[in-house]
């Protein structure tokens, strides 16, 4: 299904390239940080166009939660220890600071989105300890945040930290508003970028200055972005008739629920796991539950799922893409807070171009190494990549398509052949080859979603071979 914001919205089209072009500054991606990137930009004087490949808002923008917030998890006490206090208040200020962004443009613009103020809390039912330390993590780097014995959630929980002064909106209201005053090229598929010039579907485009706003980067060599980070996907399910929590609510704990409310609905989201890496699904299944549960006269109106790049260092990449690509530029692993995020590298990349000194480039810089803080994840994903290159999931797989029940997918043999089937519910299979179109990895299939994912670098198809999620360019032919 669609989101919430995507059903209330009807993105007006935009006009495709139609021929060759050549400008200052091209950006790849019109989600939140490509428009966000655009309009800071186009707001210093500089010629800039967005290419999309689908539509605007088409990819994570519009499966967002939408928290604007500088609470993300047990992140600061790790930050302190990790990177030092410096390190941390930087990080702190920056996701602020990307706060009031955001209120001074919906101000200025007038923008109607819903934007309002409010705390975020982060709760957990178990481990009081750890919320103290990061309350006091918080405000030793000066946010405005405190330890809570009470919140507004139907279940008991051991406390929380609050932080206050936070914010959420509509960002597909938001993302309409500023996207009216780009020039944007929709269904405008980027195939490859060679120097200065942009390969589309629809033409060549030459710029002094290329932004990669795309979630994952898909280049493979340059910046190595593939051995840099893992995608996750997480679950929301929208419900009305479930009461106003007064606030927005993250868990500390792996199965843990996240909470926020939109006018009369309650966004509810969990389910997180790597991109594919769950093959049995039952994560809407729990959420369901839990809300059947907590919320019983409650009923649900909409369900949708995201995805999120996650860095081996627990920091985005923001900045110059490599020491080879000084004119190209990036924005990728968010980290689940991708509208804080989006706003931070609108601003880092906006200076970064116009040859500006901004204060938090370094801490986010793509040329950054810690090792330290990157080593055990790093292997990690290692392994993962080795495993689906070389060896393949299911190599041993006894599986024959006649084994497949209607409704049901998996990895199936045929001979020597092992490819990808799916059988509908109305008895007809949809075979697909099994190696990704990115880098070769095979995919698994997600029953939850009925999607074929790349347990690699996270990109994913539909049962029929069509691309959904980047890095993978191309769809795949059926079999």
């Amino acid at each position: 299904m669609k989101s919430i914001w995507k059903n209330e919205i009807a993105m007006p089209d935009k006009k495709t390239l139609s021929t060759d072009r050549e400008v200052d500054i091209a950006v790849i991606g019109a989600g939140m940080t490509g428009i966000l990137t655009a309009y800071l930009l186009q707001q210093q004087g500089r010629e800039v166009i967005v290419l999309e490949g689908d539509r605007i808002a088409s990819g994570q923008t519009g499966n967002t939660t939408a928290k604007i917030t500088s609470q993300h998890g047990l992140k600061y006490d790790t930050l302190i220890r990790t990177y030092g206090k410096n390190r941390a208040r930087l990080y702190a200020k920056a996701n602020e600071e990307a706060i009031r962004m955001y209120q001074k443009i919906v101000a200025e613009q007038g923008i109607e989105c819903d934007f309002e103020r409010l705390s975020a809390f982060l709760y957990s039912t178990q481990n009081k300890e750890a919320l103290l330390q990061e309350a006091k993590a918080a405000v030793q780097l000066g946010l405005p945040a405190s330890f809570v014995e009470q919140v507004s959630l139907p279940f008991e929980t051991v406390g929380a930290v609050e932080f206050e002064n936070q914010a959420q909106f509509h960002p597909v209201k938001f993302i309409q508003h500023l996207a009216g005053q780009l020039e944007i090229y929709e269904k405008t598929m980027v195939h490859t970028v060679k120097g200065h010039t942009i390969i589309t579907s629809r033409g060549n485009v030459k710029a002094n200055h290329i932004v990669f706003a795309v979630h994952y980067p898909f280049t493979i060599l340059t910046g190595a972005y593939f051995l840099r980070q893992h995608q996750e996907r997480s679950y929301v399910v929208a419900y009305k008739d479930a009461g106003n929590l007064h606030g927005m609510y993250y868990s500390i704990e792996e199965d843990g629920l996240s909470f926020r409310n939109y006018k009369d609905y309650l966004l509810i989201g969990g389910g997180k796991h790597r991109t594919g890496r769950k093959e049995e699904g039952g994560s809407y299944a729990a959420i369901r539950q839990k809300a059947e549960h907590y919320f019983p006269e409650s009923r649900e109106i909409a369900n949708w799922s995201a995805q999120d790049c996650m860095t081996h260092d627990k920091l985005p990449l923001i900045g110059t893409y490599s020491v080879f690509r000084p004119y190209w530029y990036v924005a990728t692993g968010f980290q689940k807070w991708g509208m804080t995020n989006a706003m931070i590298s609108a601003m880092i990349i906006r200076d970064g171009i116009c040859g500006v000194k901004n204060p938090y480039e370094d801490l986010f810089s793509p040329k950054r190494w810690h090792p330290l803080a990157s080593a055990g994840n790093f292997l990690t994903d290692i392994g993962v990549s080795v495993k689906g290159l070389l060896t393949g999931y299911h190599f041993f797989t006894e599986k024959k398509e006649e084994d497949l029940e209607c409704g049901h997918g998996g990895i199936v043999r045929k001979g020597l052949r092992r490819y990808g089937c799916y059988r509908d519910e109305e008895g007809k299979l949809h075979r697909v080859d099994i190696r990704c179109t990115h880098m070769g990895c095979e995919l698994l299939w997600n029953s939850e979603e009925r999607t074929w994912d790349c347990p690699c670098h996270g990109s994913r198809f539909d049962y029929d071979g069509n691309l959904i999620d980047n890095p993978a360019k191309r769809s795949k032919g059926k079999e």
